[in-house]
This record gives C-alpha cells, sequence and structure tokens, in this order.
C-alpha cells in the first residue's frame, strides 16, 4: 500500500504560507537533496490553491511531466488535460490511489485538504520543514478542528536552520 505523505514547508510559527498565499519566505538549502525527495514520489495531490501557485511557475514548475490530481470545484478538465480533477468524492479517490501500486503520494498542499484527509485517516506521515523564519499571520499547517496526536519519527537538521520532523498520526483527542 502507498503512503500519503504530507511533506510540506512552515514557518516557526505555524504557517504555509502568507495571508495571501505567498511562499518566497521559504529558506533555500542546497543541501536538502530535493531530486532524491522528489524521487520517492510518483503522484501529487493538492488544492486548488497551491495548484495555480504551481501552474504560474511555468517551466520552472517542479511537477511538470508527473502525475498530479487536484482537488477542486471549480477548474475544468478541458482546460486542465495534463492534471486529474477530483471532486466531491476526492476522499475516496484519495483512498482508492493508496490502493493502487506505485511510490509513496505526495500530498502537496494545502492545510484545508491536509485536515480533510488527515479526519480521514488517510494521512500516513507529516513532514514538516520548519524553517528558521516567523510569519506572524498567514495559513495555518492545520485549519481548527480536532486535536491530532503524533508520534515522533525523526529529525532532520541542516546548516540553514531547517528542521524536518517526521511524525505518523495516532489517535485523535476529543
Amino acid at each position: 500500500m502507498r503512503r500519503l505523505r504530507y511533506n510540506v514547508a512552515t514557518s516557526l510559527d505555524g504557517f504555509i504560507a502568507t495571508p495571501d498565499g505567498g511562499y518566497g519566505w521559504i529558506v533555500e538549502d542546497p543541501t536538502i537533496d530535493m531530486v532524491s525527495l522528489f524521487s520517492e514520489f510518483d503522484t501529487f495531490v493538492m488544492g486548488r490553491g497551491t495548484y495555480e501557485i504551481m501552474l504560474a511557475q511555468g517551466d520552472q514548475n517542479p511537477l511538470k511531466g508527473h502525475r498530479v490530481l487536484v482537488v477542486s470545484g471549480t477548474l475544468k478538465p478541458e482546460e486542465h488535460p495534463d492534471i486529474e480533477i477530483l471532486g466531491p468524492d476526492f476522499v475516496s479517490r484519495v483512498a482508492a490511489l493508496k490502493e493502487e501500486n506505485g511510490k509513496d503520494i505526495w500530498l502537496f498542499g494545502g492545510g484545508k485538504l491536509f485536515r480533510t484527509l488527515i479526519d480521514n485517516g488517510l494521512v500516513d506521515t507529516l513532514e514538516l520543514a520548519v524553517m528558521p523564519v516567523l510569519l506572524g499571520s498567514g495559513i495555518p499547517v492545520l485549519p481548527p478542528g480536532d486535536h491530532i496526536r503524533l508520534n515522533f519519527q525523526k529529525v532532520d537538521s541542516y546548516p540553514s536552520g531547517i528542521q524536518i520532523l517526521q511524525y505518523t498520526p495516532t489517535a485523535r483527542k476529543h
């Protein structure tokens, strides 16, 4: 069974983007092997907002040529032939994706999608790349809802001050 991994950059104060969706605050660290990281995945799942940010990158889009599934109620398939658009039944579709053969699935963003998928027991790991940055406000890693207990797996530290924390979800606190 493939794993659904929420791998995301976050500020030290828990935001994955500025209030307007900006990500220019993310620290670059040449010692992080992004090629190796991307090779662990063959499928990327994201919300419409994250997809639009990737699309705006044009030829610099790191997902170009990969299997991309976007959760959206507004995107039209004929206008986005290179992706699969997931509608209201996206939770069951993501569950089915996990049953397919292949590499791991990268839950690429956003926070609301993460909340829904973790609440439905579909997220296998959280891999938070904590940046040495305080934003003060923005889009949170996890929108409000039930508490989620995590089991610590490991931490990787980098010269830039980035800490990549890995956890697996356990039980919810109600």
